[in-house]
């Protein structure tokens, strides 16, 4: 495989310290509000990244964080705790709010299919560990005591700024709030390991240390989280492009400090979602989530679709006409598949194999994904049995996961059921009743579901199915002539 590595500037050969392994981190959300699906691209395409390593071979052991403290509003050290912003909001406690929002995000990344890491830790539940490497960088000399707070000393470093090629704004998009000018501070760079003096007196969250009584700053979590989990060699670390300045910064600064060697080799950042208007951001009011999506009728999966069409160091534009083109193009290529006969001939296993090594070489290209669904597309055409084109399609769908052979069985099912309850309609009642929609055979297969319940005179079960149609965005008409039904 070949990715871009944001430490070199440059696509490299992806390379583990030990043969056979990869040891991956990534940035996991801070639990305060809903993540955007913004926030959530990043997420799809470190899945994505996860998934086709494993399709390698390679044994993966990815790591993610939980920030529940100590990330002020500005990520610069300035501001208040994020944490206790929501706990203000909805008026709960810092915890409370941390569980809702930390279930809220995985319930999102599961209508994704964004796997689970293999570990999750909340930063609450390491501080020993974060007090043992602020320690550690003390004793070292990389860092000092000033107004009561513990900084690491950016002089101290041959070289601060690693990932320098990249645009400014893209650099700064984390400081929000404009930053305030820290006395204690020994050089502008130097950021806080722990704070003992709270910028405001009600933080909630504070631990006792050799320090006094405080709680971490922002950036010591994920070093010593991944020192606990992936040890002292990182192979790839992850985050969204706005975590390069200064947290990953921040990371590779105090880590490399710590262990005296270097730390990790490989940096995987994923660009922005942008609107029409600039970048996605939580601070603008209403934000759009997961749930406003499938509120507005759109499968999940279709936005990851829609993700997985462009690359992940390019910049992508949201819009609602965008969304439904993805959404529109996901259907049809399910339907493509569902056309498909499962029991059309046995799986040839050398097309098989070579189709792997075609997906390999176009996908492991960076992470090309929008070569990986061209591959599904091409699979469709490649003039195999039905039976090899599945088993290549489902092939591909390990690393893509956008569910292409699950819901094409599925809509496979519908299809006959609606045959079924054609024929049983035309012959038991004398007469079929028409339906005049959009294509979808699915959405066919429950307006006539909901047909069949009123002649039954099963009217809740009718009413039922008109909720479950609605809630998916369809509008139902009766006619004399049958039911028509469209999106809205």
């Amino acid at each position: 495989m070949y990715l871009y590595n944001s430490a070199t500037h440059k696509k490299e050969p992806f390379t583990t310290h030990t043969p056979g392994r990869v040891e991956m981190y990534t940035c996991g959300p801070t639990v305060y509000h809903f993540a955007h699906i913004g926030n959530l691209r990043s997420y799809i395409m470190e899945d994505v990244l996860e998934k086709y390593l494993r399709y390698e071979g390679y044994d993966v052991n990815r790591v993610m964080n939980i920030t529940d403290v100590g990330h002020l509003s500005s990520d610069a050290d300035t501001g208040e705790d994020k944490m206790l912003m929501g706990a203000k909001r909805e008026h709960k406690t810092v915890l409370e709010i941390a569980q809702f929002y930390t279930d809220a995000f995985f319930a999102d990344c599961a209508k994704l299919n964004i796997k689970t890491p293999d570990t999750v830790q909340p930063a609450t539940g390491l501080i020993p560990e974060f007090i043992n490497m602020v320690q550690g960088l003390l004793d070292r000399g990389y860092a000092y005591i000033a107004g009561g707070n513990v900084y690491f000393d950016t002089s101290k470093l041959a070289r601060y700024h690693i990932f320098f090629d990249h645009d400014q704004e893209d650099l700064q998009v984390g400081v929000r709030e404009g930053v305030e000018e820290d006395a204690n501070k020994r050089n502008k760079n130097d950021f806080v390991l722990w704070f003992t003096r709270s910028k405001f007196e009600d933080q909630a969250l504070k631990w006792d240390s050799p320090w006094g009584v405080g709680y971490p700053g922002w950036h010591i979590e994920c070093s010593a989280i991944s020192l606990k989990y992936n040890g002292e060699y990182l192979d790839l670390h992850c985050g969204g492009i706005d975590n390069a300045f200064p947290h990953h910064t921040n990371e590779i600064a105090q880590s490399e400090s710590y262990l005296g060697h270097p730390w990790c080799p490989q940096w995987f950042h994923v660009h922005h979602l942008n609107t029409d208007d600039g970048k996605m951001s939580k601070s603008k009011g209403e934000f759009l989530t997961v749930s406003l999506l499938e509120e507005k009728g759109y499968d999940p999966l279709a936005y990851r679709f829609f993700c997985l069409q462009s690359h992940y160091r390019k910049a992508l534009v949201f819009s609602w006409e965008n969304l439904d083109n993805a959404a529109g193009a996901y259907r049809k290529l399910i339907a493509r598949i569902a056309a498909l006969d499962p029991d059309d001939g046995a799986v040839d296993e050398a097309v098989l194999e070579a189709s792997r090594q075609k997906f390999m070489k176009a996908v492991g290209n960076d992470l090309n994904t929008s070569l990986g669904v061209t591959a599904v597309y091409d699979a469709l055409k490649a003039g195999t049995n039905d039976a090899t084109c599945l088993a290549v399609i489902g092939d591909y769908d390990r690393v893509l996961s956008l569910s292409l052979t699950e819901k094409a069985a599925a809509l496979r099912k519908k299809t006959v059921e609606l045959g079924e309850i054609k024929a049983t309609m035309s012959i038991g009642a004398g007469a079929s009743i028409t339906v005049t929609g959009e294509g979808d055979p699915a959405v066919d297969a429950l307006v006539l579901k909901r047909a069949e319940a009123k002649k039954a005179k099963s009217f809740a079960e009718a009413d039922r199915i008109r909720n479950e149609l609605r809630a998916q965005g369809i509008e139902l008409t009766d006619t004399p002539a049958g039911v028509v039904w469209k999106r809205v």
